[in-house]
């Protein structure tokens, strides 16, 4: 059984430490982000607002298996599949999503979407601002998530005309 002093050096110490840590804190130098003026770092695994991905031809990525739907722990992701047909092809598969909406509302951005999808037609993407007053604004149609075509060019244009 400690003693009553053994207590009190104990608890001190720990005071001590947790002032020293403080201190420490205090005379370091504060990192402040500049948003809006400056533009926002993102880590790598960031966890944004969701993509709806195309292939290289420019096609979509969905093949409607409803997969991330199944894994959506939340319920938020609602998709009505269409046929493909030779006429009218929207993706490399049989189907395509007619309908794919994800209610932000209810959206957790668990990941597990991204994880079951068999195609990487669903990614998480670097949006963050999505506050809103209105309720309705927060679902998000295939429209407003598909990723645009053509895809903009990396790195800086080369010119091609002769000196």
């Amino acid at each position: 059984m400690p003693s009553k002093i053994q207590e009190v050096i104990s608890a001190a110490s720990a005071i001590a430490k947790g002032m020293g840590t403080t201190f420490h804190e205090m005379l370091s130098p504060t990192i402040t982000e500049g948003y809006p003026d400056e533009p926002v770092r993102f880590e790598a695994r960031y966890r944004g607002l969701h993509v709806l991905e195309r292939d290289e031809n420019g096609l979509e990525k969905c093949v409607a298996c409803f997969l991330c739907a199944a894994a959506c722990p939340a319920n938020c992701i609602y998709i009505e599949a269409e046929e493909n047909t030779a006429e009218k092809r929207i993706s490399a598969g049989e189907r395509y999503a007619l309908v794919y909406n994800i209610d932000y509302n209810r959206c957790i951005f668990c990941g597990y979407c991204v994880e079951a999808c068999p195609t990487d037609a669903i990614t998480h993407g670097h949006g963050f601002e999505l506050a809103s007053y209105d309720t309705v604004s927060l679902v998000y149609r295939k429209e407003r998530l598909l990723a645009s075509w053509p895809p903009p060019p990396s790195g800086p244009a080369k010119s091609t005309a002769a000196p």
